[in-house]
């Protein structure tokens, strides 16, 4: 009655009405949202492999000096090929507080994961895909006691180990590090290119302390790691196309050397 008599109250009841439709509106809206937060991730994940994808190093121009086929791989104009493939996935199970820890991914050989693909974030390294299902993958995390990493220093290219030595989730280990190299605290850790199952260049992580080893030429260098391993959701499945090749090649090395 009072808002149909007279302006005024018309006016305020129409206002505090609105204001608290609004409000309803706003929390429905923010409750349906964090129930799709689930797909919006996935969504991203996805567009970042394609992203990814795009990277101009995951591209390698091929030897010109003799051409017997051409490459079905070659992807751009200026005759390079990719040697990098990247695929969204799902983490479904994590450890990160064990000696040898594991992650579970949703994304098997039915989706193209194969045996020796490596794994990365948005942050940094995972691991390496250890065991394959049709549509689940068993990766071994950079936070296990048998993973090897060839990585280096960003400022001056010299390589060496990531390991874990299974105590802190957030420090790794870069050795055989040579003693001529200048090491300051925060300097950069990224994969090297003698990986064959990273691409060069990803991050590891940063440099938190260092160890000279009197016995040898070499550091030990404590690494803070970049990847947060406690809230890892989405991942990307890394494929090195050449993988195969390169590890039958190196096979026959180990063999000659025995």
């Amino acid at each position: 009655m009072l808002s149909r008599s007279s302006k005024t109250h018309e006016a305020f009841f129409s206002f505090y009405g609105n204001e608290a439709i609004g409000n309803i509106n706003r929390g429905h809206s923010n409750v349906i949202s964090y129930f799709q937060l689930k797909d919006i991730n996935r969504q991203l994940a996805e567009e970042n492999s394609h992203l990814r994808a795009q990277l101009a190093s995951n591209y390698v121009a091929p030897d010109s000096t003799r051409k017997i086929n051409i490459d079905s791989t070659i992807t751009d104009t200026s005759g390079k090929f990719r040697k990098y493939t990247f695929l969204p996935a799902r983490v479904v199970g994590n450890s990160y507080t064990l000696q040898n820890n594991f992650l579970t991914l949703e994304r098997g050989t039915s989706q193209g994961v194969e045996v020796g693909m490596s794994v990365i974030s948005p942050q940094g390294i995972v691991g390496t895909v250890l065991f394959v299902s049709e549509n689940f993958s068993i990766v071994m995390s950079v936070l296990n006691r048998n993973s090897r990493v060839s990585a280096m220093l960003k400022k001056d290219n010299s390589a060496g180990s990531i390991e874990w030595n299974g105590e802190n989730p957030y420090y790794l280990t870069l050795k055989n590090i040579g003693k001529g190299s200048k090491i300051n605290l925060g300097d950069t850790v990224l994969t090297s290119s003698y990986s064959a199952n990273f691409p060069s260049k990803i991050m590891v992580g940063t440099i938190a302390g260092k160890t000279a080893d009197p016995s040898s030429n070499f550091y030990t260098l404590k690494v803070k790691t970049s990847t947060n391993f406690a809230s890892l959701e989405y991942v990307y499945v890394v494929k090195n196309i050449r993988y195969t090749e390169q590890k039958i090649l190196e096979s026959k090395e180990q063999k000659v050397n025995e």
